[in-house]
């Protein structure tokens, strides 16, 4: 299995809409796994395939404390989503570092496929459903700061910009998935 390298916010590849997955091959299988080693390496509870520049609707999750839960969903959809809302202080592989409250359902349903194309049904509830939430927002090119305000967001933005620079400068390599210290419930 690899790293992947994950991209970076304010990068805009992290904004194009991922494309249906339509090739359930062996290459699929090791971007799932490539997937869920990186996501547990960064440490992180979810990774979209956007995010490791695949632009194909694929996601990983593992909410569990002992990360050995793992769910793939592949062309996920949800299909319904609570009126009742909660405030999360979401973080992102993909803007390391960053933590801020966004407002998501408290529950959702999602139709997806899974590794063999066969067809099944989640329901999440708590930090699987802020999870499920977050990682579709990738794969519709939304970065979760996106929901802050602007000001924030290019707070942010900025931020972001000078630490790659700085990456760049220290290392030469730029793009890297843990340049932070670790916490796991980045999304």
């Amino acid at each position: 299995m690899t790293i992947l390298t994950i991209l970076r916010y304010p990068d805009k590849r992290l904004h194009k809409i991922a494309k249906p997955v339509t090739n359930f091959d062996d290459r699929l299988k090791k971007l799932v796994a490539d997937m869920a080693e990186t996501m547990y390496e960064a440490p992180g509870v979810g990774l979209a395939a956007s995010q490791v520049d695949e632009h194909i609707q694929l996601v990983v999750i593992d909410v569990s404390e002992t990360q050995n839960e793992l769910q793939v969903l592949i062309n996920p959809e949800i299909t319904w989503a609570s009126e009742e809302k909660i405030l999360y202080d979401e973080g992102c592989l993909s803007v390391p570092g960053i933590y801020d409250g966004v407002e998501r359902s408290t529950e959702v349903n999602v139709r997806a496929l899974n590794l063999d194309g066969k067809p099944f049904e989640l329901n999440a509830d708590g930090l699987l459903a802020v999870c499920v939430q977050h990682e579709l927002d990738h794969l519709k090119g939304i970065v979760f700061v996106e929901y802050l305000s602007p000001l924030k967001r290019n707070r942010i933005k900025t931020r972001m910009l000078k630490e790659e620079r700085e990456l760049e400068r220290s290392s030469g390599r730029g793009n890297n998935a843990a340049s932070q210290a670790p916490r796991r419930n980045r999304l």
